[in-house]
């Protein structure tokens, strides 16, 4: 949400500096300049891109207004349910977890976490590697190897929206451009015509280009960093989750094998060490003075 507001901001503040230097705000609105942009860089998109890109895109936007969801509240979520998991794992043996990374939906311990299970990635990444340690017979490297290779895939498919609305934000001056033109065109076609017309019609070639280099640096290309934040945000928390499994494969107790995952979450996310123990042992959360 505070990215509309950076956007209102943007558009407020153009508008009223052009406002100040006693400017004609109707001069601004040109449909016709808009269309013109606006459906280029729609169909460049479309050109460019594959249905799964574009659909992509779309909850990239999505994601912006809402949020990425990676909070210190999610991140204490997951290392809890991984706490629980690996708890039963520890105390009824492996095989015990059998029914819990086959059917997710259904397992008592996932079922706790719904804003777990709407992670697919997430579920399928835990669930995956969880299911070749039941199996046995992989090494904690080679498995480690894997974690990372699967991470690296998943991170390289994520980047292609934003990539994608970055190529179309690095187009739209040149868009402009192309609208300017068509708009000096116009004007040509109008010379010997009222002063007062061609001024207008000049008015509106020059919007074109202002509405390109405007919507480029002002609205589409933060969309694109913001998207790829937020990109960079959920491979983050997939890093933990990897760092996590690997320290209970490798034959960790299941509290220190969160707590080293604690320890590779980003420091603005990254929840008190008493906080997680509090939450994995079902405890009330000790308070900061009581902690330190």
């Amino acid at each position: 949400m505070i990215s509309l507001v950076g956007i209102l901001v943007v558009f407020a503040s153009v508008i009223g500096g052009f406002l100040m230097e006693k400017g004609k705000l109707p001069v601004l609105l040109q449909p016709s300049e808009f269309v013109t942009i606006a459906g280029a860089a729609l169909g460049t998109i479309v050109v460019a891109n594959p249905p799964r890109v574009l659909k992509g895109i779309c909850a990239g936007l999505l994601e912006v207004v809402k949020g990425s969801g990676v909070t210190e509240k999610f991140y204490v979520e997951s290392l809890k349910m991984l706490f629980e998991l690996f708890t039963k794992a520890r105390k009824e043996g492996m095989i015990a977890i059998e029914g819990d990374i086959e059917d997710p939906e259904k397992s008592p311990i996932f079922s706790k976490y719904p804003n777990f299970l709407k992670d697919h990635h997430g579920t399928a990444f835990v669930c995956d590697t969880m299911r070749m340690a039941v199996t046995g017979g992989v090494k904690p490297f080679d498995l480690d190897q894997m974690m990372e290779l699967d991470l690296e895939v998943h991170h390289h498919t994520s980047l292609a929206p934003t990539q994608a609305l970055t190529s179309v934000a690095d187009a739209l001056p040149g868009l402009g451009i192309v609208a300017a033109v068509l708009g000096i065109v116009v004007t040509m076609g109008a010379l010997g015509g009222p002063p007062a017309e061609i001024g207008h019609k000049v008015a509106a070639a020059l919007v074109g280009t202002f509405l390109g280099i405007l919507l480029c640096y002002g609205v589409i290309g933060p969309l694109a960093a913001n998207m790829t934040k937020a990109v960079e945000e959920k491979h983050a928390y997939y890093g933990v989750l990897r760092t996590t499994l690997l320290a209970f494969i490798k034959g960790t107790a299941p509290i220190m094998a969160v707590e080293i995952g604690r320890r590779a979450i980003p420091e603005y996310v990254r929840p008190q060490f008493a906080a997680l123990e509090s939450a994995c042992r079902d405890r009330e959360p000790v308070p900061v003075e009581a902690a330190a």
